[in-house]
């Protein structure tokens, strides 16, 4: 455990994966966790796995691309568990193709999900943060920030994340809010299925493939990257502002 003082922490797209076992993670540091996520039953499960261990959490349904649904989500988030100060930014789809396949729609749809969306909750939530004099922001890059075929609205969305953390660094610094990102390799989630579907590969064969790929010699677990997020979101991470950290099992850019 890294910090000692309880927030309330938001998690977007924190039903499944990464943002599940971060979501734990928080609750395990002794946060209340807002679960956020389009999937609002799931979002409740998860949630309510949290309370039966004896956390304070709640699961609320959003778009994260709606202005509207996620103003409603942050007023929720206030009135049931406090103003909130902790927020990652972890909500995310995929729509790969390669450039020439790519339809406009899969490029709006990723660069909504992932820019617009962590725009719009960023913006409502900061505010409290300002007003407490101490925040947490932690956004969800990728190594596919890097550059990676096939996924040209996917790298740009996730390299937009790191531009968009170290200006929300910039500003909001002064106020005792810091943002960091968190660029994970490659991660065993249900998103690393899909892909693994897409190219008609079986998910054991895949992630096996990768880890070869990996000096670490395996794939990463979410769990990885939530113990990297619990430290940006800590109070001894007070003076760590506007960095990214590749979790990626080796050395990356």
């Amino acid at each position: 455990m890294t910090s000692t003082t309880p927030r309330v922490a938001v998690v977007t797209g924190g039903a499944r994966g990464i943002g599940a076992a971060t979501a734990a993670r928080l609750a395990a540091d002794g946060h209340a966790v807002a679960v956020l996520d389009l999937l609002e039953d799931v979002a409740a499960e998860t949630a309510a796995k949290l309370t039966a261990d004896g956390h304070r959490a709640i699961g609320v349904g959003v778009d994260v691309a709606d202005e509207d649904a996620v103003t409603a989500a942050v007023e929720r988030v206030v009135t049931e568990l406090g103003a909130p100060t902790i927020l990652v930014n972890n909500a995310g789809i995929l729509r790969d193709n390669l450039l020439f396949k790519m339809s406009t729609d899969d490029w709006d749809a990723v660069l909504g999900v992932h820019l617009r969306g962590a725009f719009l909750v960023t913006r409502a939530v900061q505010k409290h943060m300002i007003d407490a004099g101490w925040g947490r922001i932690v956004n969800l890059s990728s190594t596919s920030a890097l550059g990676n075929r096939g996924q040209a609205n996917y790298a740009a969305a996730k390299a937009g994340m790191q531009g968009f953390t170290k200006t929300l660094a910039i500003e909001l610094g002064k106020f005792g809010v810091t943002a960091n990102a968190v660029a994970p390799g490659v991660i065993a989630t249900d998103m690393i299925a899909e892909t693994a579907a897409r190219v008609g590969v079986p998910l054991e064969d895949f992630l096996a493939h990768m880890a070869k790929e990996v000096p670490a010699g395996r794939v990463g677990q979410p769990e990885d990257i939530a113990a990297a997020v619990s430290f940006f979101c800590s109070d001894e991470a007070g003076f760590t502002n506007g960095q990214v950290l590749y979790v990626a099992g080796g050395p990356k850019a």
